[in-house]
């Protein structure tokens, strides 16, 4: 079967005013300065690889990485400081989460290729899954765009709370999975949902399913996927985890003068401040996790095993960072704004502050998608607010002798009350009244309009429907699709075609990013593997 290539279109990241204001680079006092040249790059890419010259870091993690093919290969070729790590990561979600999960990934991957390829310095991209998360409210959805509108598929609530997903069970998943499969509709690569079917199933934990479900469609790109709630994270990790408990006071002081500073130049800090708890998590033996407060650090450094800790989210980029020779994490908005608060909390620690870069962002447009755009003669901006475009669609439907009646009408009163004013040369009656007489008028005939509109929108139920549609396809609930929308059914719809499209946009926001050469001057690094 073949299949035309959705448009992909890129589009501006966004983000709150800290994020756009980190992205543009204005925080240079919080963040470390991305190189702008490519011997700048160069020369900061060799400085993070010799950090790890003298680790064996690609073993100590090779449990937690499990990689094979393209990128145990490209691995291999960045191991004992001959290369750098190009990351980035996602929470554990239902059936992998948001588009912007493969988002993310594809532009790790792009970087990562867009570096070695300027500068000859092994690089690899490496995705950091966030099994030790513990927000199940979060993760335990994924939402499809069916005919008619937004379709949620969700696991049940769970009894307790705190549980890192690498825990979290799914007995009723396989139900969900049969729903997807509707949702995807005519799969052109089967493939997609024969590997959505072989992780998601009731024997799964949902951090489990989500790490080989991501392994198995990442792996062949080059990228490898990191369970960050194996045993071998943490105790890679355990000497900046020990550090950050002896050192929890100083921390929680600096990290409050980051807050307030924060504050003051007119920003929302992204991560709430909370003074009497620490930066560590700590693991119980049934799998439950707490923020150590600060008051028991030194109970639990004296007593805990290392692979029963683990960092909160300002702590994990410094971990990251610590444990592979990671020369830039590749971030969305909240994620960037929250790095102005990492770097106060890594100087502390005398730790290398973390290099954050946006991630790539994308609409895809499907071919369906297209023709029913073209059906209701709108443009995609127009779906941001989708009550105006039914509005629209709805007074076009409505028939043209009633159309007529209510714009006459609306004349007649403008006439009406013009004739008046004329009229009352002595000012008989205050020009207010004759103004409120028109404005109550006016305000009736809308009533009698928005009604009539109604009318033809319940009338009109195919219109209406086409139209909730194309809002679930591409502003679901009224925000972008990445951020919603679940990427497997793009995937299964669309394939390989699709991939090629994303690299192609995501390859050029790359070379634009590191000042390379275009990626069509060259064949990708993982094909030169």
């Amino acid at each position: 079967m073949t299949t035309t290539a959705p448009r992909v279109i890129t589009e501006a990241l966004g983000g709150s005013a800290l994020s756009l204001a980190a992205q543009r680079g204005a925080l240079g006092e919080w963040y470390l300065e991305r190189p702008q040249t490519a011997d700048e790059w160069r020369s900061y890419l060799r400085r993070v690889a010799a950090g790890h010259a003298a680790t064996d870091w690609v073993d100590a993690l090779a449990p937690a990485l499990n990689a094979g093919g393209v990128a145990a290969a490209r691995l291999a070729r960045v191991a004992n400081g001959k290369g750098v790590v190009i990351s980035t990561g996602q929470q554990a979600a239902l059936f992998g989460g948001p588009l912007y999960t493969l988002i993310k990934a594809l532009s790790a991957l792009s970087i990562a290729d867009a570096l070695e390829h300027a500068l000859g310095i092994p690089t690899a991209p490496v995705f950091w899954a966030a099994t030790d998360d513990a927000d199940y409210e979060e993760a335990s959805w994924a939402a499809v765009a069916v005919a008619g509108g937004l379709r949620k598929l969700e696991l049940p609530p769970l009894r307790r709370v705190g549980i890192p997903m690498s825990r979290v069970p799914m007995p009723t998943v396989d139900r969900l999975v049969e729903e997807l499969a509707t949702a995807c509709g005519a799969a052109v690569a089967p493939e997609v949902l024969a590997i959505v079917r072989r992780n998601f199933t009731p024997q799964a934990t949902l951090g489990d399913a989500y790490v080989g479900h991501l392994r198995a469609l990442l792996e062949p790109l080059g990228i490898a996927v990191l369970d960050a709630s194996h045993p071998a994270v943490r105790r890679s990790a355990a000497p900046v985890l020990t550090r950050a408990l002896e050192d929890a006071r100083a921390i929680e002081r600096v990290l409050r003068e980051r807050y307030l500073a924060i504050e003051r130049a007119g920003y929302s800090p992204q991560v709430e401040h909370i003074p009497t708890l620490s930066l560590v998590f700590e693991y119980a033996p049934d799998g439950e996790k707490r923020r150590v407060p600060i008051g028991e650090v030194d109970e639990v450094r004296d007593r805990a095993d290392p692979t029963m800790l683990g960092p909160n989210v300002l702590l994990r980029p410094i971990v990251e960072r610590f444990i592979m020779p990671s020369a830039a994490y590749v971030a969305g908005p909240g994620e960037i704004a929250y790095f102005a608060q990492v770097s106060a909390a890594a100087q502390v620690l005398e730790s290398h502050v973390p290099l954050v870069v946006p991630r790539w962002s994308a609409t895809i447009v499907e071919p369906r998608m297209e023709r029913l755009l073209a059906r209701l003669g709108a443009a995609p901006e127009e779906l941001r607010e989708p009550h105006r475009l039914e509005a629209r669609l709805a007074r076009a439907a409505m028939p043209p002798d009633l159309a007529d009646g209510l714009r006459l009408f609306r004349h007649d009163i403008t006439n009406a009350i013009a004739r008046l004013e004329r009229a009352d040369r002595d000012h008989l009656v205050p020009a207010a009244s004759l103004e409120g007489l028109r404005r109550s008028l006016s305000h009736r005939l809308d009533r009698a309009d928005r009604r009539f509109l109604a009318a033809v929108k319940r009338r009109e139920t195919s219109l209406m429907a086409d139209v909730a549609t194309a809002v679930a396809g591409l502003y679901p609930e009224g925000i972008r699709q990445e951020r919603m929308l679940n990427f497997v059914p793009f995937l299964a719809r669309y394939g390989q075609p699709l991939i090629d499209a994303m690299q192609a946009e995501v390859g050029k926001y790359a070379a634009e990013l590191v000042g390379a050469q275009p990626p069509s001057t060259a064949r990708s690094v993982a094909e030169r593997v």
